[in-house]
């Protein structure tokens, strides 16, 4: 056993003791984070805006900070971008995290001093406490594969720009930089595709024992090991155990990627997002991940349905229930205010305080009212291919409003890696389990508003095609499950059979 391997379980259980005190006072570390974070930026241009001197409750800060989303702090950030300081935090941003938005075009998200300190100390913890509940250390003593964007900055005034991925990749703790793979020059290949390839020549002879990735861009990744080595993954990498995923839901990709790697590998959720590193899984025994509440975010939560009237709407941690889908709100040392993540959540556990990642606020189809979410048809696919022994690689959905002599229908985009037997059946089932779901939808089909949902097969790699197009191959972009227009749609369409 190496030292890194020794060191590490003991390190593990200090951290183990300490996450137990916060799962346990989730409220009380909540409260400390909004003091500090309230008398910190007291005198920033936001907070003279804002009038934090009145700030004293939380009711005291739903009255003075509206809620926003990057639209409305786009001002602050200009300012910012012009070199300008104490802005929305203290001083200047150490990064801005550009990250492309789906209205606001390309998003720059500050990073500050204080701010990485919550993306380095999540994901080490996800890993420490894996390591404490398993006792598993060996992956520490191989090689670290971290699939992310280019770790190429640019500078704008002086503050160091480029993807979340490639910021991360400059603080990995220095006890862990001999293990991690690819080299800076590998790693700073722009084009995926080309990258992929440059990472495996790399590390082909390599005792890979830890992967870390979005799942679509890892398993283009364990295609690429099929394709040029023609072996499966765990015969190439016999050593790999842990995968590490994180940014879309890893259950619609499951099978094949188990089918790829070996059904044996332990996997760790996260939640990490250029605004803040929100959670992680803590253990294996329980569903959800734990909300990390005492590293320089202060949540909000809306319910799904007050939307509309979500200023009213909005509570804190101490409020929450579970099984209530929420969009998730963060106020951050890093000069985020009230601003609107865009996803969507729900609590597994309130003691402690653990979540699933549901979806998107913009990524639902509502077009007659029946508001289904990304959970439902993931659901819903997984349910139905597991059942039918189908492969789905990947998909999308969007509403079919007009079609010609025909009522309106949901068009599933599905590209299959194994058909289902009776692809017909497998439509239907997938309809009966959405309905089950969801009774807004249910009640349109039996309505007569609707008609059943239809699936269009999609050619190979049609989604990955798709993506090259769009100039969205890799890295942390994802594809999007549910739109409320044909905005998507109507460039696939040239992508199926």
């Amino acid at each position: 056993m190496g030292l890194k391997a020794i060191l590490s379980k003991p390190l593990a259980a200090v951290l183990a003791w300490h996450i137990n005190y916060v799962r346990k006072n989730a409220v009380i570390c909540q409260q400390r984070v909004f003091n500090i974070l309230i008398r910190k930026a007291s005198n920033t241009a936001f907070g003279r805006d804002h009038q934090f001197s009145l700030i004293v409750t939380y009711e005291d800060f739903k009255k003075q900070v509206p809620l926003s989303d990057y639209e409305q702090l786009k001002f602050y950030i200009e300012r910012i971008k012009s070199g300008e300081e104490d802005v929305l935090w203290p001083g200047k941003p150490i990064y801005l995290s550009k990250t492309s938005g789906t209205t606001s075009g390309t998003k720059f998200i500050p990073i500050t001093t204080e701010s990485i300190n919550n993306h380095i100390n999540s994901a080490r913890n996800a890993l420490l406490m894996y390591i404490h509940e398993t006792g598993k250390t060996s992956f520490l003593n191989g090689k670290l594969l971290f699939l992310s964007g280019s770790p190429k900055l640019t500078t704008i005034q002086g503050i160091k720009t480029g993807r979340l991925s490639g910021i991360v990749n400059h603080h990995i703790p220095a006890y862990l930089q001999n293990n991690q793979v690819p080299n800076l020059e590998t790693n700073s290949i722009e084009d995926w595709e080309n990258k992929i390839e440059a990472i495996l020549t790399e590390i082909l002879s390599s005792p890979l024992t830890l992967i870390s990735g979005i799942p679509p861009w890892v398993q283009m990744f364990f295609d690429s090991i099929g394709h040029r080595t023609g072996k499966a993954v765990q015969e190439v990498f016999p050593e790999l155990s842990v995968y590490v995923y994180g940014g879309v839901s890893y259950e619609p990709y499951q099978s094949r990627m188990e089918n790829s790697m070996g059904p044996n590998i332990d996997t760790i959720e996260t939640y990490p997002a250029s605004e803040g590193f929100i959670a992680y899984q803590d253990t294996r025994k329980e569903p959800g991940m734990l909300l990390v509440v005492d590293d320089g975010i202060f949540y909000e939560f809306i319910p799904l349905d007050c939307l509309e009237n979500s200023q009213e709407s909005r509570i804190e941690l101490k409020d929450v229930c579970c099984d209530v889908n929420y969009a998730i709100v963060l106020t951050t040392n890093a000069g985020l205010w009230g601003y609107i993540l865009g996803d969507t959540v729900k609590f597994t556990s309130i003691a402690p305080y653990r979540l699933v990642v549901t979806g998107r606020i913009t990524h639902f189809i509502s077009a007659f009212g029946e508001h289904v979410i990304a959970e439902e048809v993931d659901y819903a696919i997984r349910l139905v291919s597991a059942q039918m022994k189908a492969e789905v690689i990947e998909y999308t959905v969007a509403p079919q409003v007009n079609p010609e002599g025909e009522l309106p229908y949901h068009e599933w985009f599905v590209e299959f890696g194994k058909l289902p037997v009776d692809i017909e059946a497998f439509r239907i089932a997938v309809d009966t389990v959405l309905q089950s779901k969801n009774s807004y939808y249910k009640d349109l089909i039996q309505g007569g508003i609707l008609q059943n949902l239809k699936i269009k097969r999609m050619k190979k790699n049609a989604f990955i095609s798709f993506m090259r197009e769009e100039g969205k191959l890799g890295g942390q972009n994802k594809m999007p499950r549910l739109a409320n227009n044909r905005e998507i749609a109507s460039k696939l369409a040239a992508y199926a059979y």
